[in-house]
């Protein structure tokens, strides 16, 4: 798993290298300072996922993961910073980061995480996921039937457990399918969403207040 790492402190960045290091099937690709270098040094080495920092002098990370997503869309961004206000978890999950945590994550987490976002699983701190959730919900401003015009009414379900939160497992268990088929489903979901993760669908389905049990 090819990782850059994104942060403005040489001394968060050595660490997060050491910590990858110990992982025999993680290798960091490159450090960068800012946004404008991550955004430089993906174009080099074409990571699997980057580490991204939020607040960063020049370009700040939120605008790195945008055009990051936008140019490679098969690159994951997991956000990891010091920063839970409202805007800017909202503003990174719009701009394409697969998960959010803050620094103060366990080591063993940060791996687990890592491993996750690449498999296509959405993490978020839960010190930030209630305003998160609550901020997406008060924007809610588009007409449910805007999502089930679009959907199924299987994939109408998918994508409410989606919402919550819960594995494609999981899923399969509640709604009595095989995993395989939630897979399909969420893929199906996603293409008719047009996003490209769980975390954006999630987003979208609270923004038509498909998220509540």
């Amino acid at each position: 798993m090819k990782v850059l790492i994104c942060d403005d402190q040489a001394l968060i960045r050595d660490s997060l290298e050491l910590l990858l290091r110990l992982e025999k099937d993680m290798l960091v690709v490159g450090q960068a300072q800012d946004g404008a270098e991550a955004v430089e040094m993906v174009a080099r080495h074409l990571p699997d996922l980057v580490l991204m920092d939020l607040k960063m002098p020049g370009m700040n990370g939120i605008e790195a993961t945008r055009q990051i997503r936008a140019r490679w869309p098969q690159i994951k961004v997991l956000v990891l910073t010091t920063y839970d206000d409202d805007e800017w978890v909202f503003d990174a999950i719009r701009a394409g980061a697969g998960g959010y945590l803050l620094k103060d994550t366990p080591r063993a987490e940060v791996i687990t995480a890592i491993r996750g976002t690449l498999e296509g699983k959405a993490f978020v701190d839960p010190a930030v996921a209630g305003k998160l959730l609550g901020q997406v919900a008060s924007q809610q401003t588009q007409p449910t039937t805007q999502i089930t015009d679009k959907l199924t009414g299987r994939e109408v379900d998918v994508l409410r457990l989606v919402a919550r939160g819960f594995s494609n497992a999981d899923i399969a268990v509640r709604l009595h399918l095989s995993e395989g088929t939630v897979r399909n489903h969420v893929s199906a979901v996603l293409d008719k969403l047009e996003v490209t993760d769980r975390t954006q669908a999630a987003v979208v389905a609270i923004q038509h207040g498909l998220g509540s049990v």
